[in-house]
């Protein structure tokens, strides 16, 4: 077995832990020295035949955010926003911290910080922690764990039905956006135009070619975004609704190579395109749709997401059905659907007769009530 050695007027030790990796510390004396390099070949051994767990890695969040900025981010659909969370909000405040000293109580903290302090919304928020602790969960399976219990955080409780979400609420107001569409260009009005009334995700729309698309029975057949596969994964089937299916037909006959929306170039737009968010702003300012404070912050009226919010709501509204519009937006369980329902016009118009058959009385029933003095 290796002894320690002098390291100026202190004491190396070194060994290789139970990866095999080349290990080095140094104390004040020979005595300390030569206990904890028993200490930590012993631990190395015990990991080995797997009688105990590894020591965790003197890693910080920092290292865990280069790892999945390089390893995990680029292969998600979520990439953008896994960066973005990573740079404005959990390196700048976790970043200096040992993953392994990361606990519930820093949770607690970031919560408290980012909604009363930075007035983020609570989505925002719980979409912060949620990324994080999935990095956590990482950290935790790696060969050598860089933290061995992934602490629960207390998250912002959000709930399935929430209504708090941006679109265009009447029929004059898709009127105006339309018609400042159009002024931006026919490409900026049929894009708009088809998402509005389709509720075609922003890739989904990219992704759209002309044999996706038939006229005659009235179909579009949605099975890609951008470079890959929907957010499903599962391939639908969308109606061509009675107020598009002109503006097809004629734009097919404009546009007939085989991309439905292309860039200049003749190539697909890409999720950075201005036309998801620049020229969407200057369209909203122009149907006089202004920005709104929504999670503590000014905002768009609606983002180009919100066009897909807009569908489903107005399918609602005027009554369509809510199962099928489940299999519309492509929603793997109806709950994700539900948030809508609150908008049916006359909801229980059907239902008023229901049961009170056995009431003994005709009419209005007279019921005793004390009075009141």
């Amino acid at each position: 077995m290796s002894k320690p050695v002098r390291h100026g007027d202190k004491w190396r030790i070194r060994w290789f832990d139970a990866a095999g990796k080349r290990k080095s510390a140094v104390y004040d004396d020979y005595k300390r020295a030569q206990t904890e390099l028993v200490r930590r070949l012993a631990e190395a051994e015990d990991v080995r035949r797997g009688t105990r767990d590894p020591e965790p890695e003197d890693k910080t969040v920092n290292d865990l955010c280069d790892y999945w900025v390089e390893k995990r981010a680029p292969r998600k659909r979520s990439k953008k926003d896994d960066l973005s969370i990573i740079r404005k909000h959990l390196r700048p405040y976790f970043g200096h911290m040992l993953v392994k000293a990361v606990g519930t109580e820093d949770g607690d903290d970031y919560v408290n910080l980012k909604i009363d302090g930075e007035g983020l919304g609570d989505k925002y928020v719980h979409n912060h922690l949620t990324l994080f602790g999935t990095m956590l969960r990482a950290a935790a399976a790696f060969k050598i764990p860089w933290i061995l219990k992934v602490p629960r955080f207390n998250k912002p409780r959000l709930s399935l039905f929430s209504t708090d979400y941006a679109w265009l609420r009447t029929d004059d107001e898709i009127a105006r956006f339309l018609r400042a569409a159009r002024a931006e260009g026919e490409m900026v009005f049929m894009l708009y135009a088809v998402a509005v009334f389709t509720g075609l995700r922003a890739g989904e729309l990219a992704a759209l070619e002309w044999p996706d698309i038939d006229l005659e029975r009235r179909l579009i057949t949605v099975h890609h975004s951008y470079s890959g596969p929907t957010k499903s994964g599962r391939i639908r089937h969308v109606p061509i609704l009675d107020a598009l299916l002109s503006l097809l037909k004629a734009w097919r006959l404009r546009h007939p190579g085989r991309l439905v929306f292309a860039n200049l170039a003749g190539t697909m737009l890409q999720p950075s395109a201005r036309i998801f968010q620049e020229v969407l702003h200057r369209v909203l300012d122009a149907a006089k749709l202004p920005n709104v404070i929504r999670g503590g912050k000014e905002r768009p009226y609606v983002t180009f997401h919100g066009l897909r919010h807009t569908f489903a709501s107005h399918w609602v509204v005027k009554g369509g059905d809510i199962f099928k519009l489940q299999k519309i937006l492509g929603h793997a369980s109806i709950a994700m659907t539900q948030r809508y329902a609150h908008l049916a016009p006359e909801a229980f118009a059907s239902d008023y007769g229901r049961l009170g058959g056995g009431l003994p009385l005709d009419g209005a029933a007279v019921i005793d009530l004390p009075a009141h003095g």
